[in-house]
């Protein structure tokens, strides 16, 4: 039975990873941190009480549920009818100041080699990155976030997506080669 402060401990180290795993495939800040907060809400309402190293499994199926859910209600607001205003917004939407990977990119490198033009070079391939992984087919990126991101082993991540395990050996597959692809054709090599 995990404590309070293991769930709390727990809560607190997947936050970022999840909004940005969220924010990856719907797109929305405000409706991934509404997703994630939902999600972290169910994990302690209705499995707080479970072991502590059933949680991360719990959580991402219940984050993957979520998310789900929301594109569902997209899908059926957007056949009712069209917000102009939403229109406009997503036109004029700016995430380039969002930075997926700030806390690794800080961490890659001592610091005495954060020159002006190292630091530009890697927030530089971090966008360049970043923007391919948003490309990626819904399902390829969910699995290769899952997977490379998340960390999870491909029976997780299987039981996560709702698939079989051969599904996400295909769709990690697929994500990698049409990610080294797209970076090798602006000239990154990693």
């Amino acid at each position: 039975m995990a404590t309070a402060q293991e769930l709390n401990n727990f809560l607190q180290s997947v936050d970022k990873r999840a909004f940005k795993r969220t924010f990856y495939q719907v797109r929305d800040e405000e409706a991934a941190l509404d997703i994630v907060q939902d999600s972290m809400l169910k994990l302690s309402q209705h499995y707080g009480d479970k072991p502590v190293q059933e949680l991360p499994m719990l959580f991402h199926r219940i984050l993957a549920n979520g998310t789900l859910d929301w594109f569902r209600r997209q899908k059926t607001r957007n056949a009712l009818f069209t917000n102009l205003s939403d229109l406009e917004h997503a036109a004029g939407a700016d995430h380039e100041d969002f930075d997926w990977m700030q806390t690794y990119a800080s961490n890659a490198q001592d610091s005495t080699d954060n020159s002006a033009e190292t630091l530009t070079e890697r927030k530089q391939l971090l966008q360049s990155i970043e923007k391919e992984i948003q490309m990626l087919p819904a399902r390829q990126r969910e699995a290769f976030l899952l997977r490379y991101w998340e960390e999870l082993d491909v029976a997780e991540t299987a039981a996560t997506m709702g698939c079989s395990e051969g599904s996400v050996k295909t769709h990690c597959f697929r994500a990698v080669q049409a990610l080294s692809k797209a970076l090798k054709a602006q000239g990154i090599e990693l």
